[in-house]
């Protein structure tokens, strides 16, 4: 569908009253915007972040803003895998199901770090981090009919590339290098996520990528000259939800699509279906950027796919495989 007729807006969004759903990186920018309009939905939203005096604040504001509204707050350190189960094990003795997970936390050019168990940081934290946390809160979302996983990616991707043999930058650290990796990585592990369940013939969960395009948000605090030599190509934080929004909330939007702005390279617009770039492409890539995740993470997450109930696919399944066979081919 061309951008042209792929109209959508917020505003024909039907209701999510009680629906429950996890946001990590809810304590500012996007995640912050994005826990707030889902929750005036109706949705029971909890704000997950390592800084919960930052989500404290956020989920006050909603509780005073929205009379409805109820949102809970969750301490997660994605650097930290074992912070990653403590957070998913709270989440689970509260919920008995999760409508929506919504992989939006994430750094970008720090200087060099590592997390606590020795990774790049922003590999550990962007990538690793959520692919332990969707797999931590599988069975709650395989529990609820209609659910997903929603991975926030980046339009920069397509400058991306995964280097096997310095995968956490010890020979070599250019923090942009680092952040278009691991921003590669999350669009590859979102849609070899929706191939897996295609081939499981998993129904719920389904997995739609999306990205912001280019929003003046905290995140440039480590780049304030790359921000203001982006400044004239950014739009508004509020137009910056809409792809996340849209690839939470439509009803249409398929298993291994991916939501982006329509603009110029994508870095503004209104929030429609939008390809892969480059190396985004390459499912042949996504199946290796996955098995070594399971090996860093020391999590099967392809073993708690095969191990979940059998379901048969539904036409939205079937046409979210067909879709990733059609790019394999080209």
């Amino acid at each position: 569908m061309s951008p042209a007729t792929d109209g959508w807006s917020i505003s024909s969004s039907p209701r999510i009253d009680g629906r429950s759903v996890l946001i990590t990186g809810g304590a500012s920018g996007l995640g912050a915007r994005i826990s707030k309009a889902l929750s005036a939905l109706g949705a029971q939203v909890t704000v997950a972040d390592v800084d919960l005096k930052g989500a404290t604040s956020v989920a006050e504001d909603i509780r005073t803003t929205i009379d409805y509204a109820r949102p809970e707050v969750l301490g997660i350190d994605l650097g930290d895998l074992r912070s990653v189960e403590r957070a998913a094990t709270t989440f689970r003795s509260r919920h008995e199901s999760l409508d929506l997970l919504v992989n939006n936390a994430g750094i970008m050019t720090p200087p060099y770090s590592r997390t606590v168990h020795g990774y790049e940081s922003q590999w550990g934290i962007n990538h690793l981090g959520h692919f332990a946390l969707t797999a931590a809160l599988l069975d709650p979302l395989l529990e609820q009919r209609g659910s997903r996983v929603v991975v926030q990616t980046s339009c920069v991707h397509r400058g991306g590339s995964i280097n096997f043999e310095d995968i956490n930058s010890e020979r070599s650290y250019g923090p942009w290098r680092a952040y278009k990796q691991s921003k590669l990585a999350t669009l590859l592990f979102a849609r070899e996520l929706q191939r897996r369940l295609d081939l499981g013939g998993i129904e719920s969960p389904i997995c739609v990528a999306c990205h912001p395009g280019l929003v003046d948000t905290p995140l440039y605090r480590n780049t304030r000259l790359m921000r203001w030599y982006l400044q004239p190509f950014m739009h508004s934080i509020e137009a910056g939800i809409q792809p996340a929004l849209r690839a939470c909330l439509d009803r249409s939007v398929k298993g291994g699509e991916i939501i982006g702005p329509d603009g110029w390279m994508e870095f503004k617009g209104r929030p429609v279906r939008v390809r892969p770039h480059r190396k985004g492409k390459d499912m042949h890539l996504a199946g290796k950027v996955w098995e070594m995740s399971e090996r860093m993470t020391g999590i099967e997450l392809s073993a708690l796919i095969d191990a979940a109930p059998r379901r048969n696919c539904s036409e939205m399944g079937a046409e979210g495989t067909a879709m990733l066979d059609n790019e394999i081919e080209r």
